[in-house]
């Protein structure tokens, strides 16, 4: 029988690159949220392949940026602390013609680790496949890549030969989790994002960066197969809480429509969510408040 191989994979990219699409993709089911909003995933997010081969524990991270606040100095040590002890690092760029500022930053970063990098070239689905031989020629020689692999990860093209060529890399050794594990996150969690991920998308830009979502109350009901989930979504000012709320409550409505649905498909019952809306301050800069709000960095353990 042939040995198993098994690691840790860390997914690493500038913000909006497409890591948690791509990481859903290779697992075949939704865990990590998406949106087009840049810093949409803000907590190191763990998810598992297992197949015949072995299996791969994904570790999806905050695009690396420039920290505005104490909520962007986390996500980068959040970023940075899943780039220590693994045994391999996706590097998600677009398909550019030259490296651009961001992407020069996290390369001189890698060059001071030894851990083995695949460039990932996402977002081929939105060029001419020929121009995907200028984008390896402008990152081929800022490292030394183990691979270079063009995907699509909206589109599922590429994934294959992605999902091979991490096996190749991984040591052999057993299992870390059990074969039916996805991810490590409690589905309450998942449930959080899932509503922060429908607000994302409805809200205008200026808005998402300065929300969160607290899961108040999740059980189920002891004579039907429903579920009764009460949140809250956190913002920072009067004037963002009214255009959550939306004239006679369309917004919040749209917002726990569209995130009902996901989550009755996560749960396998019906949902009955019920949504309010609170405004704290400058919470993005309260240490206080981001531990309340679940980003506590793993030193302060």
């Amino acid at each position: 029988m042939a040995e198993t191989k098994s690691g840790f994979v860390t997914l690493i990219g500038r913000p909006n690159v497409g890591k948690s699409t791509l990481m859903n993709r290779m697992i075949g089911q939704k865990i990590a949220i998406t949106s087009n909003k840049p810093q949409t995933t803000r907590n190191r997010i763990e998810t598992v392949l297992t197949d015949d081969r072995g299996q791969i524990v994904f570790l999806d991270t905050p695009g690396i940026h420039k920290a505005k606040n104490k909520l962007g100095v986390y996500m980068q040590k959040v970023t940075k602390s899943a780039m220590k002890g693994v045994d391999l690092i996706l590097w998600l760029v677009e398909p550019d013609e030259f490296v651009g500022g961001g992407d020069q930053y996290i390369a001189e970063h890698l060059k001071n680790i030894q851990t083995k990098v695949i460039l990932v070239i996402n977002k081929t689905d939105t060029i001419p496949h020929e121009n995907i031989l200028t984008t390896i020629n402008a990152y081929k020689d800022l490292l030394d890549f183990a691979e270079i692999v063009p995907v699509s990860a909206l589109r599922g093209k590429g994934i294959k030969d992605l999902v091979d060529t991490i096996f190749k890399y991984l040591p052999e050794g057993p299992y870390f989790f059990d074969p039916d594990t996805i991810t490590d996150q409690p589905e309450r969690a998942i449930v959080s994002e899932m509503i922060r991920e429908k607000a994302l998308q409805a809200l205008s830009d200026e808005i998402p960066h300065g929300i969160a979502v607290m899961i108040d109350t999740m059980h189920d009901r002891e004579d039907k197969p429903i579920c009764d989930i009460y949140a809250t979504i956190i913002c920072e000012r009067e004037s963002h809480k009214g255009i959550i709320i939306g004239k006679h409550g369309s917004m919040l409505k749209k917002i726990g429509t569209n995130a009902r649905f996901e989550i009755e498909r996560l749960l396998g019952c019906k949902v009955n969510l019920k949504l309010f809306v609170k405004v704290k301050e400058n919470w993005r800069d309260s240490e206080v408040l981001l531990a309340n709000y679940g980003f506590k960095n793993e030193d302060d353990e």
